[in-house]
């Protein structure tokens, strides 16, 4: 095994992980960094969101009242306990046409009404002027709050940039010093390790020289527990008498083989002889027990031929003297025979 290269490699693979592990590691930090800044900015949102319609409902609360719509009279809950009779007087404003309270030629405060809308139609214009000119202000406070809120959080997300470039540096400054000590200690304990290597080379092949293992003495082999046991890893091979004796043993258990197989073969072929001759006896057997039964069968039904002849004879015999009894005196007869 190349040792080192193996170490070698192994440091290399060191090297990669601490590279690999500082890589990620700038990576988590670069990923928190834009989490924080997006935090920030949404948060600057959501405040400049809730500031606007902060300023849209004071707004609408002081300058927006329902009270100064033209259209609020049409909707006014206090409409019927203002409300007054159709006509104080013939000077009424409220007096309408449609009303039917004053008719053609009877407006006559036509002048100062006239006058009462324009003045009223000025104060509404400059009012609505006003209230423009406020929200513009406010509008351009808002932006420069937010614009001013915006470049803070620049600027810090600029420091705090800043800031991860020098301790970037600062690693890799370290990284480089830690990289460039270990190549030279590894370097010195190569050299080491080679001149140990050789050191150890030579006293091996000095002792393989001298030892019995080239020499190969037979008699290394020979196991303490006795002669007849020899140390596997020292031993060189049988002697020729071994062999021989071995070879004997080997053709005499053959011979052996051979004699137990044409003995079993013997055996088999004696079996099969004896099995086919009970075989054929048992056929003969069988075929002599046929034929007798063949000849009982035949001589049974002679027989019941026989009998079956004499038992018609003798029923139509039977019936004839039957027919030719007295019926009394068959009566008398059962009679008697049954007392």
């Amino acid at each position: 095994v190349d040792k080192d290269a193996l170490d070698t490699q192994v440091k290399d693979r060191k090297i990669q992980e601490a590279a690999e592990k500082a890589r990620n590691e700038e990576l988590a930090n670069e990923m928190k960094q834009n989490d924080k800044i997006m935090c920030m900015l949404e948060e600057r949102q959501r405040n400049d969101i809730r500031n606007i319609n902060k300023a849209i409902n004071e707004f609408q609360k002081n300058f927006q009242k329902p009270e100064t719509r033209r259209e609020f009279d049409l909707s006014d809950p206090q409409a019927l306990k203002k409300d007054r009779p159709a006509r104080l007087s013939d000077n009424d404003p409220r007096c309408t046409v449609s009303g039917l309270q004053k008719f053609m030629g009877e407006d006559l405060n036509y002048d100062q009404r006239m006058k009462f809308q324009k003045e009223q139609l000025r104060e509404w214009s400059l009012q609505q002027q006003r209230d423009w000119k406020n929200a513009l202000a406010d509008q351009k406070f808002a932006d420069d709050l937010y614009d001013k809120h915006r470049i803070a959080l620049d600027q810090k997300a600029m420091e705090q940039q800043r800031k991860e470039e020098e301790n970037r540096r600062a690693v890799c400054a370290a990284t480089k010093d830690f990289n460039r000590s270990q190549a030279a200690e590894l370097a010195d304990r190569k050299k080491l390790e080679k001149h140990q290597k050789m050191k150890d080379d030579m006293d091996e092949i000095s002792s393989l020289l001298r030892g019995d293992l080239l020499s190969e003495n037979p008699e290394q082999a020979v196991s303490s527990f006795g002669r007849h046991r020899v140390i596997t890893d020292r031993w060189k091979g049988m002697s020729q008498e071994q062999l021989m004796a071995i070879r004997y043993s080997q053709q005499q258990q053959v011979l052996e083989k051979l004699r137990l197989k044409e003995e079993e073969r013997r055996r088999d072929a004696e079996w099969d002889r004896q099995s086919i001759q009970a075989a054929r006896a048992q056929l003969v057997l069988e075929r002599h027990q046929q034929q007798q039964n063949r000849e009982c069968r035949r001589a049974l039904d002679s027989i019941n031929a026989e009998l079956s002849q004499e038992q018609k004879s003798n029923v139509y015999l039977k019936e004839e003297a039957y027919s030719n009894f007295p019926t009394d005196q068959y009566y008398a007869q059962f009679n008697t025979t049954s007392r």
